[in-house]
């Protein structure tokens, strides 16, 4: 049933119940405890590469958690091997079988098959692979999911303690040598920095591919309007358990300020000294920004960033890659001397929509450089960016709720330039009804001819991505076209000691609500990009109070405002020049 707890903090934590087990299409193998050989040689998808070793599973073992709850696993180890370093992956979505292991397999999206074994998990790594290169590798049910007892808890400390009591556990196991790493995309990037933050004994190093660390910040509460329809619909809405769910679509909506339950799920990585092997995208929509925070904030040394032009699922699966990690574990769970320190601290792409991307430019650091904010200034009587701030007020509006209203402004571009970091627009702009407004942001480039100029996130889907445009846009989960950033502005307090002025940080600590036809000042930060502009070639600057920019919204329903209400009314008018210095800060490097 559904219902609500308090937690360590004091709060209520409302639940909902779990999909059942049963629901879930395709099925969730029953639980079955035993063990099985997988023989050498052995195919277990449509042109998928044969498993080159016998892979010895035990199937649904039982693993004990510190308040009595059962998770279920299955560990996978070449058959016959001694004991071995083991590879932790914790993941809410189902281990074998079930919705997203077949639906976002990366075969279908442009990784030959024959690149793995069709044994991986979503977002995860091939055991197949691992067990061929004596790993061990573990792949475990999170609490609340699949067959694990409990209720599940969506991040956070909590489920950090989970993985923190299921890294010793494997640790303290007679076929594992006592060190353990974890691995993995998305949700089981998040869960290593929170059990990271925890510093379990034996977790011996980590490698988030692709992991926010706020999610209130990154998903469901982003410049402060409640947005809970990714979350609900597209994750929570196809895992499965048999008991509750931790509501964090009806938590934003409880709690839409900053708390103590949202700080709760951000871990504190200054305290994580272990190896880590990061990987970000500029075009992932939750997880750039707060990746390459984490990067950032790591203190160890012993810490190396690449990050790529793809996509997540793409990327993990890509055998040149997975040898890369292999090379990293191999250096800090066996101990050998394969010279990993002398692979570059930063390996990062420089996105050219339209064009040719660089790939794996080199660093010693990250950021490689923090770049001077180059100012545009925002001019409403030509609907240009302009270097010199124009001298004469002037506004323009739009019709706030109409979702194909929006300001433009251009810059044409007469050098070579580089973007490399986040982006701020400070805005003056009011609202003709109502007590408060929410803005959208895009900042993307365009061609002579006006055309939007797309960076395509899965490259084996060109073709496939273009054929599915609409009125000249592409959808948004298939292609880039440069940085997002929203706002609403009874959220626009800052955050003094953590904002600069490319990059501001709200501090969603109470509500300013403002006052028809009254201008307000506000900061509304771009999300990071690194990304090239050729002479010729035009920035638009897009403001809107709905999504913006040349993509589709990422949603499923006839209308945007459905699926992701705001508090606009009436017409939202931007002001610039004179009293008005509405800008645009770049993060120009070249």
């Amino acid at each position: 049933m559904d219902g609500h707890e308090q937690n360590s903090h004091g709060i209520e934590v409302l639940y909902r119940p779990a999909n059942p087990l049963e629901e879930c299409d395709p099925p969730v193998p029953a639980l079955a405890p035993g063990t099985r050989l997988i023989p050498a040689g052995s195919v277990h998808a449509e042109g998928a590469r044969p498993v080159p070793v016998d892979i010895e599973v035990f199937e649904d073992v039982a693993i004990p958690l510190r308040d009595g709850v059962t998770l279920y696993g299955d560990v996978y180890r070449p058959a016959g091997a001694g004991p071995l370093p083991a590879v932790l992956i914790y993941t809410p979505y189902i281990k074998r079988g079930g919705h997203f292991n077949t639906t976002l397999s990366a075969t279908r999206f442009g990784v030959p098959a024959g690149d793995v074994s069709g044994l991986q998990p979503v977002e995860a790594l091939d055991p197949a692979y691992w067990c061929e290169h004596d790993y061990a590798l573990v792949v475990v049910d999170a609490r609340g999911t699949g067959h694990s007892g409990g209720d599940m808890l969506f991040h956070g400390r909590a489920e950090g303690r989970d993985a923190y009591d299921t890294v010793e556990w494997i640790a303290a196991q007679e076929w594992s040598t006592g060190k353990v790493a974890m691995a993995g995309n998305s949700q089981l990037a998040m869960v290593q920095w929170a059990a990271a933050a925890l510093r379990p004994p034996h977790l011996t190093a980590i490698a988030p591919w692709e992991g926010l660390t706020d999610v209130f910040r990154d998903v469901v509460g982003r410049g402060g309007i409640p947005d809970v329809v990714f979350h609900d619909n597209d994750i929570i809405a196809f895992l499965y358990g048999t008991g509750r769910f931790e509501d964090l679509g009806q938590m934003v909506h409880r709690y839409p300020l900053d708390n103590a339950y949202w700080a709760d799920k951000r871990p504190d990585l200054s305290v994580v000294d272990i190896p880590a092997y990061v990987v970000a995208s500029w075009s992932n929509p939750i997880h750039t920004r707060n990746t390459l925070k984490a990067f950032e904030q790591l203190p160890s040394e012993r810490k190396w960033l690449r990050l790529h032009n793809t996509q997540e699922w793409v990327d993990i699966a890509t055998p040149e890659n997975v040898d890369d990690l292999r090379r990293f574990y191999d250096r800090y769970l066996k101990d050998e001397d394969n010279g990993w320190e002398s692979t570059p601290r930063v390996r990062y792409a420089v996105l050219d929509p339209g064009g040719k991307d660089i790939v794996d430019r080199t660093s010693d650091s990250w950021p490689p450089v923090r770049p001077t904010p180059t100012t545009l200034h925002l001019d409403a009587a030509t609907g240009s960016l302009t270097r010199e701030a124009p001298a004469s007020e002037s506004s323009v509006s739009y019709t706030s709720t109409d979702p194909t209203a929006s300001a433009r402004f251009r810059y044409t571009v007469e050098r070579e330039t580089e973007l490399l970091g986040p982006l701020n627009v400070r805005l003056w702009v009011q609202t003709s009804e109502g007590n408060d407004l929410d803005l959208f942001a895009a900042l993307y480039k365009t061609d002579a001819d006006g055309k939007p100029l797309y960076h395509f996130v899965f490259p084996a889907l060109k073709e496939l991505t273009q054929s599915l445009g609409q009125d000249g846009k592409l959808p948004s989960a298939l292609a880039y076209s440069g940085p997002l950033g929203r706002i609403r502005a009874s959220h626009r307090a800052l955050d003094a000691e953590k904002s600069t002025t490319l990059e501001p940080y709200l501090s969603h600590e109470r509500e300013d609500l403002v006052e028809p036809g009254v201008a307000v000042q506000l900061d509304l930060g771009l999300w990071p990009t690194g990304m090239l502009i050729h002479p010729g070639e035009t920035l638009v600057l897009e403001i809107a109070g709905h999504f913006a920019g040349p993509l589709t919204p990422p949603r499923t329903g006839e209308s945007p405002d459905v699926e992701l209400p705001t508090r606009n009314a009436g017409t939202h008018t931007i002001r610039t020049g004179g009293r008005y210095g509405s800008r645009l800060f770049l993060p120009v490097v070249s």
